[in-house]
């Protein structure tokens, strides 16, 4: 039996790094919401929400994934 690790503790940096990217992403998705359900709010549709985090999300889910296909 091989008892290597399936991920080198480099590729586990990549990989720590990958998700606290994608955490980022979600922090930055947070907010804009309204305690009065009768009052529309149009914050929740700004850049930051709409654009900017779901591309941190995704850049985080790509650098997981390169992590993982990583070769030794």
């Amino acid at each position: 039996m091989d008892n290597k690790p399936a991920i080198d503790p480099k590729g586990l940096k990549i990989l720590i790094a990958g998700v606290v990217v994608m955490i980022a992403g979600f922090i930055l998705m947070m907010g804009g919401g309204s305690d009065d359900p009768n009052i529309f709010n149009y914050e929740m549709f700004n850049f930051r929400r709409m654009v900017a985090a779901p591309i941190v999300i995704v850049s985080g889910i790509i650098v997981v994934i390169i992590a993982i296909m990583k070769k030794k």
